[in-house]
């Protein structure tokens, strides 16, 4: 829960490494069990979760009926019950919204939350952990696709939530040294990786690339797949998720939600969603722009206090994504890497 330890930069090397482990801010752990808990929640979000099998993480999405994300869920599957993780602000709402779900599915819904803390590792998951949850990205997952087409960031992305007991936290990260959620985000941020941050009420998943990992694009119905399946197959996404690399010569990171602006313009063309500082690429950050901005523009941040700073973007959802049926084979559902 600490933003930082000592050295930021530091702490992301050691992480990579598996040398390192960071505890999340809380987060709200759901516990599903009985008979139907895979089949019933495989109804409710756009990921395949009854052919998940135990020890199998993914990836979901609870959409509201226009296609918006309402909830990114992280799932694990063990023999006696599907475990959903998210942030601790949105768990509040996901547990009051399976519970009005449940109708006559035999299934019972369990707040864990106040059980486990999140202690993120990379490469190897906790001894000792109750859940360890891997994240598919950057692979394509199968009935997935995905927009990108840059590999740059693929290979340094390796990240393990695991659920540890509160009491034993201590115990099990003993022999790792502790590194902060600063961190974490900077290398999230240089994986590419979208997250939370990035969500607002109107985000479709295309948007964010999200169906590479946590849509399955053939499964049965679900709320908000319509929206999902006309967007892909027959228009475009208004906006899209990019990587920025920040001019650093003032030594300030510009904070989360500044605007983003072509250089020389006064129109806003996005928001700034996650910044950080990373060990190797330097000032970084997401940014979720409108489709229309040209993706060889030379841009600039602007915060509120109407301070600018250069940045040069790095495409990871192009402005053609969609329309898939005009798409090459390369880009199927087959899933695995790219």
């Amino acid at each position: 829960m600490a933003a930082q330890f000592g050295n930021s930069l530091t702490e992301q090397r050691e992480l990579l490494g598996g040398r390192a482990a960071a505890v999340l801010d809380p987060r709200a752990v759901i516990s599903v069990t009985g008979d139907d808990r895979q089949t019933w929640l495989h109804a409710l979000l756009s990921q395949n979760i009854q052919g998940l099998a135990a020890g199998q993480s993914a990836e979901a999405l609870l959409l509201d009926p226009n296609g918006h994300i309402e909830q990114d869920i992280h799932v694990y599957v063990d023999e006696a019950a599907v475990w959903l993780i998210v942030s601790g602000e949105r768990g509040p709402a996901l547990l009051q919204w399976l519970n009005r779900m449940v109708f006559r599915a035999k299934v019972s819904v369990s707040d864990l939350s106040d059980k486990f803390a999140t202690v993120v590792t990379f490469n190897e998951p906790l001894d000792g952990a109750t859940v360890s949850w891997r994240d598919p990205w950057p692979t394509t997952v199968a009935g997935g696709f995905r927009y990108a087409t840059s590999t740059a960031a693929e290979t340094r992305w390796n990240y393990i939530e695991n659920l540890i007991p509160l009491a034993e936290v201590q115990a099990v990260t003993a022999e790792l040294s502790a590194a902060g959620t600063l961190a974490v985000d900077a290398l999230r941020i240089a994986a590419h990786r979208p997250a939370e941050a990035e969500l607002d009420e109107k985000t479709l998943p295309h948007e964010l690339d999200l169906l590479a990992t946590a849509v399955h694009l053939s499964k049965g119905c679900y709320r908000g797949q319509e929206t999902v399946a006309k967007v892909h197959n027959l228009g475009h996404p208004p906006r899209r998720l990019t990587f920025l690399h920040l001019d650093g010569s003032g030594h300030e990171l510009p904070p989360v939600n500044s605007t983003v602006r072509v250089a020389g313009e006064t129109q806003a063309r996005g928001r700034v969603t996650s910044v950080g500082q990373h060990f190797e690429a330097g000032p970084i950050a997401l940014a979720v722009l409108s489709r229309s901005t040209p993706v060889d523009a030379q841009l600039e941040v602007v915060d509120q206090d109407n301070r600018v700073i250069a940045a040069t973007q790095e495409v990871i959802v192009p402005p053609d994504a969609g329309k898939a049926a005009n798409l090459g084979a390369r880009r199927s559902l087959l899933g695995g890497r790219k």
